[in-house]
């Protein structure tokens, strides 16, 4: 979910929860709590609640029955409002509501059920001021604060007569004071359980993501970058996790890489220091027997120059290797395209060829299978190293008595591809996948026979694929290795 979906739901749970909540709760009260007052009170089940803001209508409904009894007894029966104990009886009824009775004859109080204390005698309307209504009341302010209902009659006698039912308000309406204090009680819960949900629903959508984020990056800062950042939700914060874990894979991958290309540069120097000491060693003795006068005869002196030469060539060579590794490493190879006739091209190149294999006794056999018209887009210079490479690791790791080089060119389709084959010790089954790897040698031995940096196939693999060809090989140990590359043939576009 969307964090400003998240926030809208927020909002309308904010709004729409605690009113939805407090309607449930004064349903709840209009048919508990209510119904306990309309029964304290004497409230009509068809009575409006209107009241419940109304002290003054509240307090006269509150002895409403028992002013209409008096009343009936006042008109049929005036004779027994002078029976105390009748009295008596209705004074009781009305202390159970917080009230109590007074009756006059003529300008007397001959009942007074409030006690002693009672000093509202003084106080009371005048005969004729109520109007046989039960309804009738007066609000009296003194030192109680009372609600005084008046009903006047005449005694058997034709006695004027008036009776009080007074009620105290500050004795009255606990059930009131435990409504009010029950929805200040259920607000309270209402807004509480309504934040306690959106607190929990926002920190396990924000909060928490946020805790795995910190953690991750702490992890980061101390150098652990072996973790998992999960996103949790479709969100916002959901992205974040995603990208989050997008960054950490990258570095992570870039501290891999880092970590291998230390390896592989320590590799190379390593390497470059080995097979540039053995001719650099070459190049020393055989100088010094140049000093020493060991060269006696011209023939000897010629094989020592001549050996001094080659292996400054060598030399020359394994440092021109290094040169382009650089320009390898950072895509930077020159090259310079051009269209070659195939048969032409590789006829120079195996009569090249040819001349250093006859010196080393080794066998070069050629075969064109190709039509002598077809022509590719490549860079000689940079195909003929290729041809070479591949060619010196041949020679490197020949072991027979007679060795021998095939090099085959075919016609496949759209591409010709090239076969070199040569009758060496082979590669194991294990090492061919990772010969054209960089600093990969599957001869582990350091000599000057087997030396190398170990970059040789991996820049002949680079030079063909941005050839737009492929490069592969088979073998079988002690017979021998087949390189294959294949390269596009060049075609002209025809506009009809």
């Amino acid at each position: 979910m969307k964090l400003k979906t998240r926030l809208i739901i927020s909002f309308c749970i904010i709004i729409f929860v605690p009113v939805m909540l407090m309607g449930i709760v004064l349903y709840g009260f209009s048919h508990f709590q209510l119904k306990e007052i309309e029964q304290t009170y004497g409230v009509g089940e068809n009575s409006d609640y209107t009241y419940l803001t109304n002290s003054a209508q509240l307090l006269s409904k509150y002895t409403k029955e028992i002013c209409s009894g008096l009343l009936k007894v006042a008109k049929e029966d005036p004779a027994r409002l002078e029976d105390f104990n009748f009295l008596e009886e209705m004074n009781a009824k009305l202390a159970e509501k917080y009230s109590y009775l007074i009756v006059r004859k003529g300008e007397s109080v001959v009942f007074k059920g409030g006690g002693e204390n009672n000093r509202l005698t003084d106080k009371l309307p005048d005969y004729g001021e109520g109007d046989l209504n039960p309804e009738s009341r007066y609000f009296l302010n003194g030192d109680i604060q009372s609600l005084v209902k008046q009903i006047d009659f005449r005694y058997s006698d034709d006695t004027p007569g008036s009776m009080f039912v007074v009620t105290a308000i500050s004795g009255l309406l606990p059930e009131m004071k435990e409504l009010l204090l029950d929805v200040v009680v259920s607000v309270i819960l209402v807004l509480v359980l309504t934040g306690a949900m959106l607190t929990i629903w926002i920190y396990k959508g924000i909060i928490g993501p946020i805790k795995k984020l910190e953690m991750a990056t702490w992890n980061i800062k101390e150098g652990n970058l072996d973790f998992v950042v999960e996103a949790e939700n479709h969100d916002e914060i959901g992205d974040l996790c995603e990208n989050f874990e997008r960054m950490r894979k990258r570095l992570k991958e870039s501290t891999e890489e880092k970590i291998e290309n230390e390896r592989e540069n320590r590799a190379l120097i390593s390497n470059i220091a080995h097979d540039l000491k053995t001719p650099i060693t070459a190049v020393k003795g055989y100088a010094e027997g140049l000093l020493d006068g060991v060269a006696t005869t011209p023939e000897k002196m010629d094989k020592y120059i001549r050996t001094i030469y080659n292996k400054a060539n060598e030399m020359d060579m394994l440092i021109n290797e290094l040169t382009l590794y650089s320009k390898i490493d950072t895509n930077r190879i020159p090259y310079n395209f051009n269209k070659i006739n195939v048969k032409e091209y590789f006829e120079d190149c195996i009569e090249d060829i040819g001349l250093d294999l006859e010196a080393k006794n080794i066998g070069l056999s050629y075969f064109n299978y190709a039509d002598d018209n077809v022509v590719i887009i490549a860079d000689p210079e940079q195909l003929k190293r290729v041809i070479h490479n591949i060619i010196g690791n041949s020679i490197k790791y020949l072991d027979k008595e007679k060795g021998f080089i095939n090099i085959r060119i075919k016609d496949v389709g759209d591409f010709i591809q090239v076969e070199m084959e040569d009758n060496g010790k082979g590669i194991t089954a294990k090492d061919l996948p990772y010969i054209f790897d960089r600093f990969y040698r599957a001869d582990s031995s350091r000599n000057s026979a087997t030396g190398g940096s170990g970059i040789g196939l991996s820049i002949v693999k680079k030079i063909i694929e941005d050839h737009g060809g492929k490069i592969w090989a088979t073998s079988k140990e002690s017979t021998g290795t087949i390189m294959y590359f294949v390269l596009r043939k060049y075609q002209e576009v025809v506009n009809e």
